[in-house]
């Protein structure tokens, strides 16, 4: 097979519409725009969102306020009573939180709530603790460590 032998696929090339070559074409006389009105016109251009002179939808909803910050941190959120299932004087790590299904990645930071009790002592590392989720681990007899963590963009 040569170059010069190849063709589309048959179907892949129309021909274009030729309108105002006489009746016959199928094209002539008003050249697919019907009769009158402004769409009938040269130079015809509406620009997005006119409706016809109605009231146009973006400008019927209610104005959105305010912003959102990109640059806010969005925490994995624990509550204490998740950590009982760790046994006694175990290191909580955000490593074994994921393996112990509790969180799903550890793509976001940790943050330690104060929701429950915690019914034994535990050595609890997160980026973050509430204050009464702190008081709560060490008035069990547990440890807290914070880690420091890197702000991720995206």
């Amino acid at each position: 097979m040569r170059q010069d032998e190849l063709a589309p696929v048959p179907g892949a090339k129309k021909d274009r519409k030729r309108v105002g070559r006489g009746d016959g074409s199928g094209y002539g006389t008003y050249s697919g725009r019907g009769s009158k009105g402004q769409k009938s016109r040269s130079g015809y251009k509406m620009r997005p969102g006119f409706e016809g002179g109605q009231l146009p939808l973006i400008k019927r909803l209610p104005q959105k306020r305010g912003f959102t910050n990109p640059f806010r941190i969005e925490y994995n959120l624990v509550n204490i009573d998740r950590l009982n299932q760790f046994k006694t004087g175990s290191k909580v790590t955000p490593e074994k939180l994921v393996a112990a299904g509790v969180i799903k990645s550890l793509r976001q930071p940790v943050k330690i709530l104060g929701e429950g009790d915690l019914k034994h002592p535990l050595s609890v590392k997160a980026n973050k603790f509430s204050a009464s989720a702190k008081a709560k681990i060490e008035a069990a007899g547990g440890k807290v460590e914070e880690i420091g963590h890197e702000a991720k963009t995206g």
